[in-house]
């Protein structure tokens, strides 16, 4: 189990590296931009729908997962708890770095006439830190308490739409959100592999 669990990981970060090449792929750039469009521009945007993609794209952020965090200690899951805060704290600088070094323009940058719902996020674009931290969190959990085959997918599904609404508010491209699902689901993967190393201590 723990030898299919490192092959996925593995597995896992070389389509990230692979996501991350592409960036210099021309085609792959105008397929990124036709499905940004897709989902930023084209159809019918009512006021209700903008205001539940504001609202679910600010479940991906630092300070949900902290809330989390606490809700988690609160329920006397100490240790979940600390490994969401520190997951979250090294995502977080993770992900920054890999911003810088790719220095990927925010689409409403680049694409005239871009909806921005709320407001224009600072920083670069690849990978979406939003997602990875969706994605990080619901992994994470998933592989402390086992979860059911129905609730585990509602908890994906649930990260997938934060992933959506980073489109749809106009702050990331497909990809950049692609990216940070693959990121996050890592992130998760690695803290689940030192987990046994956890088990002697107290909190």
């Amino acid at each position: 189990m723990a030898l299919r669990a490192q092959l996925v990981l593995v597995g896992m970060l070389l389509l990230f590296a692979l996501i991350t090449l592409s960036m210099v792929w021309s085609a792959g750039q105008r397929l990124d931009t036709q499905a940004f469009l897709f989902f930023n521009l084209r159809g019918y945007h009512p006021r209700w729908l903008d205001r539940f993609m504001w609202l679910a794209t600010q479940m991906g952020s630092i300070g949900a997962a902290l809330v989390s965090a606490l809700l988690f200690f609160v329920r006397n899951y100490r240790r979940l708890a600390v490994e969401i805060v520190l997951g979250t704290l090294t995502l977080w600088l993770l992900v920054e770095t890999i911003k810088v070094l790719t220095d990927r323009a925010r689409p409403f940058l680049v694409l005239e006439g871009t909806r921005i719902v709320g407001w224009r996020e600072r920083g670069r674009s690849f990978p979406s830190g939003h997602t990875a931290q969706a994605f990080f969190l619901v992994t994470l959990i998933s592989h402390r308490f086992q979860l059911g085959m129905g609730t585990t997918v509602a908890l994906y599904a649930f990260a997938a739409l934060v992933g959506v609404s980073r489109i749809y508010v106009g702050a990331h491209y497909p990809r950049d959100v692609i990216g940070g699902l693959v990121l996050g689901s890592v992130w998760a993967g690695l803290a689940a592999l030192v987990d046994p190393y956890w088990l002697g201590l107290r909190f």
